[in-house]
């Protein structure tokens, strides 16, 4: 399987990192032999058709910062769109960074991929709470696979878990903790009594939150990752636009314990259901699947058959959320066996 990767942050490095872990595995079991042949970050690109060589595109980003400066293969100013348009690949994996806002340049990606009939792997919420109905039709008209687990939740399972695990359930509703920096933020206050302002400075030292954090603390990215559950799991037809937001600004440490006093948590809850699409901080009951600690995710998925089945997992980072688009990946292979 020839791989093209558009964006070379930190997610497209955690690609190339665990494709070069775990590629004896994945030949061994799955019989994927994946060539990288083109990556582009801001600088330009980097193409071979035979393959690049993985260890080499990673050490050129940590030394340069340009992927444009892979030696012999790099080329500077090539953009993204040029090398779908061009380059001969069997599957995109899109990870360029999110635009809540309008989606591009990744819709335009990967759409024009799709529409090729190649596949798509990604983890970039911004096509997809705005544009996923006419992202899955265009997938399904031109007889390509579409994928998208890593754009919820990271590595916590929850897209394909909803689809594959839970086949044959009447899935009514889903709720969960979507966003590691509110809930990182939520559980330093009530732990250590800090004030909103201090634990988010705190955050952005360490990391955890961005130098604007507006689409954390605002309930912004929790809201897109709702539509894409919303849209995927329940089978609605809705843009992030159809979504109630309220984010974490005006929680303060003496409602965090005063909340704690009566034996509660409050935490950024989004909620996907048939009538209701929500983010906003709810009361949850401390001993709860809802009260987790630090950066993790949970999300609860209401059944029919099953009754509540409540998963939990790390909601970022390179390598945690690179094991989902591995794990997307495996299932394109997977789906073209049997084509």
């Amino acid at each position: 399987m020839k791989l093209c990767i558009l964006g070379f942050g930190a997610v497209g490095m955690g690609v190339v990192k665990v494709l070069s872990m775990k590629n004896d595995m994945l030949i061994d079991k799955y019989g994927l032999d994946i060539s990288v042949v083109a990556v582009t970050d801001r600088s330009g690109a980097a193409v071979n058709p035979e393959g690049l060589d993985l260890q080499l595109l990673i050490e050129t980003k940590e030394n340069t910062n340009k992927i444009s400066d892979y030696p012999e293969y790099g080329v500077p100013g090539l953009d993204s769109a040029e090398v779908v348009e061009t380059v001969e690949f069997d599957c995109l994996v899109e990870v360029t960074p999110t635009n809540i806002d309008h989606g591009e340049p990744a819709n335009t990606h990967m759409m024009e991929t799709l529409k090729k009939g190649r596949d798509v792997v990604t983890s970039n919420k911004g096509p997809l709470s705005l544009y996923f109905s006419e992202l899955v039709e265009t997938a399904n008209s031109n007889n390509a696979e579409f994928k998208y687990e890593a754009s919820v939740g990271g590595a916590m399972p929850i897209i394909n878990f909803a689809h594959n695990n839970l086949a044959g359930n009447n899935i009514s509703s889903v709720l969960g903790i979507l966003n590691g920096t509110t809930n990182y933020i939520l559980s330093r206050m009530a732990n250590e009594g800090s004030s909103y302002e201090q634990t988010l400075k705190e955050a952005q030292e360490l990391g955890i939150a961005e130098t604007d954090p507006t689409q954390d603390v605002e309930g912004i990215d929790a809201a897109a990752k709702i539509v894409i559950l919303a849209n995927s799991v329940l089978n609605r037809n809705v843009t992030i636009k159809d979504v109630h937001m309220e984010g974490i600004t005006n929680i303060t440490p003496e409602s965090i314990e005063l909340a704690k006093k009566e034996g509660f948590l409050i935490k950024l809850i989004g909620e996907a259901s048939n009538n209701n699409l929500e983010v906003a901080p709810r009361l949850v009951k401390e001993g709860s699947p809802f009260a987790v600690d630090g950066t993790l995710n949970v999300a609860t998925v209401m059944t029919d058959l099953a009754d509540d089945v409540t998963v939990v997992g790390k909601g970022a980072g390179s390598i945690e959320t690179a094991s989902a688009i591995l794990s997307d990946i495996i299932c394109v292979k997977k789906s073209r066996n049997q084509d």
